[in-house]
């Protein structure tokens, strides 16, 4: 299998440096989509992948800045989805679940469709969050609105950005934790489908999908309680292919399960920055991928080169 990656994809060896999750300014990241692809060759890398939520507006952009810097490219996107599980009190509680796809159809109908309807929800999730804001901070709708002009798709961190603008916040982290959920400026994503489907849906359309930094910063269980076994197997059995198991928001024991779960359903782990540019901790290949895997993902997606 290394053989062939250093083979097929694209003449990179297998010492390459692969980051398969990265923002730009089309959703919630700060620069271009060329901007991301000159940082990511300045910060040494050799592939990566272009993952806006819900949009592929940027991949045209990523992909010719990609090849004139000498760097391999993957499309990607990372769709927003709903969860749902009961815990061991037998309460049930739903949950955003975001998983990236790689070199989906992008003119598949079906997914097409899936991202529009949760492009256009995030407006109204954004407005019901910026208004319980307002009862507390001097931020109005219109704020958020001078933000999105350049026609980003909506995310929370164009709140976060207008709250920085009016020197409410001096960087992004702090927001996520005001609006985080169980606080009362918090507004799920109502417009987007649940998980399952959405791993068919990205399946359907010849794209790979990848549970995205999975319980992420604490929001699952503690070290020595209960894994939620039950509801990964299911993702697995709709078609999920593996984990972001190396992500900085992962907590070592989440990765260290993660990874003993790939090994025993023939599943393979990526690492990754989730880089969105200036605002955020996140730095380009903190996080890597290995070639193998990526040769994993595009054979199953059926690409022959990047």
């Amino acid at each position: 299998m290394q053989e062939s990656a250093q083979v097929r994809v694209a003449g990179f060896s297998t010492l390459a440096k692969i980051d398969l999750h990265t923002h730009s300014l089309k959703s919630d990241g700060r620069g271009s989509p060329r901007q991301v692809m000159q940082e990511a060759k300045a910060a040494g890398l050799d592939i990566v992948a272009l993952t806006d939520h819900d949009t592929v507006a940027g991949w045209d952009e990523a992909r010719a800045a990609a090849r004139e810097l000498g760097l391999g490219f993957v499309p990607g996107i990372e769709v927003t989805t709903r969860s749902a599980e009961t815990d061991s009190h037998g309460v049930a509680r739903r949950f955003t679940t975001h998983l990236l796809a790689y070199f989906p159809d992008p003119t598949e109908p079906n997914l097409r469709a899936v991202l529009d309807e949760s492009v256009a929800s995030r407006l109204t999730r954004l407005k019901a969050i910026t208004d319980r804001l307002a009862e507390d901070f001097d931020l109005t709708w219109d704020h958020v609105l001078e933000v999105l002009s350049d026609g980003k798709v909506a995310g929370r961190p164009a709140i976060a950005d207008a709250m920085i603008r009016r020197g409410l916040l001096e960087t992004r982290d702090p927001f996520f934790n005001l609006v985080r959920p169980g606080t009362k400026y918090y507004e799920p994503n109502r417009g987007v489908p649940n998980t399952i489907d959405a791993i068919r849906l990205i399946r359907g359309a010849g794209g790979v999908p990848v549970i995205a930094h999975p319980m992420a910063r604490g929001n699952g269980p503690q070290p020595g309680e209960p894994m939620p076994r039950a509801g990964f197997e299911a993702m697995i059995e709709a078609g999920l292919a593996g984990f972001e198991a190396h992500h900085r928001d992962v907590a070592p024991h989440v990765s260290e399960w993660l990874q003993q779960l790939a090994f025993e359903h023939d599943l393979f782990v990526t690492g990754s920055s989730d880089y969105h540019g200036t605002g955020k901790q996140n730095r380009l290949g903190e996080h890597l991928t290995d070639v193998s895997v990526l040769q994993k993902i595009m054979d199953q997606a059926g690409v022959a080169e990047l």
